[in-house]
């Protein structure tokens, strides 16, 4: 073999021996065997060669080029293999040593606070009652009597959807879960005792009101229910949640289309510093009064036999000021580090094995 083949192997596999990635290695390769490679250039010039000459010749350079292509496949297999080894050595687990610390998933505070209302009235006697989101004008304005021309049936307030029938009335995304209310007299005979949590939708967006939010809804039927027992199950309540056994509650006159008489409940609150149940102001948290007998009546109930009340609560709301949150879009914004702060654990749910 001439003399510039056997520099053209040495150095190859001299080279080949060095090379400690594959970068290197493919450098390796493509500075031999590629199209500018130096065993590929000397391939080039056989032509320029007398035949006999060229006949020997290439004859070497295939056997150089056969012997530096498997040298060349073999290096890049152990330096797979070299890295293979390298990445389990870096890898390895010591299954002795003590578990790292875990990030475990927390409670949302939107459920908490449904778990919390629902052990609460759970105490007291209430099921929870369910419905569906898109509801008909009927069972969420007409049945609760509200008319026509009530400013929270426009297109401002509320969204609307196609009817689900050619010609029909087109229903509605419920802006209030009042038609879970309607929904159980119409579907059970009193007494009934129900508190109704769940998404409702409203056209409105900012930071204390979002599209999309939660209420509970509560409704009371009964023979000889009255003002009372309205009052006295809705101050145990708001002293329970917010643990404060001497919290300041007060019934304020209102109106509402499905209640007679209606009344804003307002909790005792400092507003130069926040405190629930402290300073002499006053803060609103619901709404509540007792059911319109022609409620009742839309509903199939004799107003002359069954009475009742009803109420109903942002969740939303009753969260932030329990637990100080500022801004009610952070609860849809998925904030691994809000949620963190503000979540609960899974392992300390919501109970009451007192009752209230």
């Amino acid at each position: 073999m001439a003399d510039d083949l056997d520099i053209l192997r040495n150095d190859t596999l001299a080279a080949l021996a060095g090379a400690q990635d594959r970068v290197q290695w493919d450098a390796i390769r493509v500075g031999t065997l590629g199209k500018s490679g130096a065993l590929t250039a000397l391939l080039k010039q056989l032509g320029k060669l007398e035949p006999q000459e060229r006949k020997e010749r290439g004859q070497a350079l295939n056997g150089l080029r056969d012997e530096l292509t498997a040298a060349i496949e073999a290096r890049g297999r152990d330096i797979e293999e070299e890295a293979l080894q390298a990445r389990l050595r870096s890898e390895r687990v010591d299954v002795t040593m003590p578990a790292p610390a875990v990030v475990t998933g927390t409670i949302h505070p939107i459920s908490r606070t449904i778990e919390e209302m629902t052990a609460i009235f759970g105490a007291m006697g209430f099921s929870v009652a369910e419905g569906p989101d898109i509801e008909s004008q009927w069972h969420n304005f007409s049945a609760l009597n509200t008319p026509e021309h009530h400013p929270a049936r426009t297109e401002h307030d509320t969204f609307y959807l196609p009817p689900k029938n050619e010609g029909g009335e087109p229903r509605v995304l419920r802006t209030q879960t009042s038609g879970v209310q309607i929904r159980t007299m119409l579907g059970s005979q009193p007494p009934v005792r129900i508190i109704a949590p769940g998404r409702t939708y409203r056209a409105d967006h900012d930071a204390t009101h979002s599209p999309m939010f939660h209420q509970c809804e509560g409704l009371v039927v009964d023979r000889n229910i009255t003002l009372g027992h309205l009052k006295g199950c809705l101050i145990e309540f708001l002293r329970v949640y917010f643990d404060k056994p001497n919290l300041p509650v007060r019934f304020r006159a209102s109106y509402f289309p499905f209640t007679e008489p209606s009344m804003e409940v307002d909790i005792g609150w400092s507003k130069a510093t926040g405190e629930i149940g402290a300073g002499s102001d006053w803060l609103e948290v619901l709404g509540s009064g007792m059911i319109h007998p022609r409620v009742l009546a839309n509903c199939g109930l004799d107003p002359a036999e069954w009475q009742g009340f009803a109420f109903g609560m942002g969740i939303e709301r009753l969260a932030m000021l329990k637990n100080g949150i500022p801004d009610l879009r952070s609860f849809y914004e998925s904030d691994l580090r809000w949620l963190r702060h503000y979540g609960f654990s899974a392992f300390s749910p919501a109970t009451l094995t007192e009752g209230v």
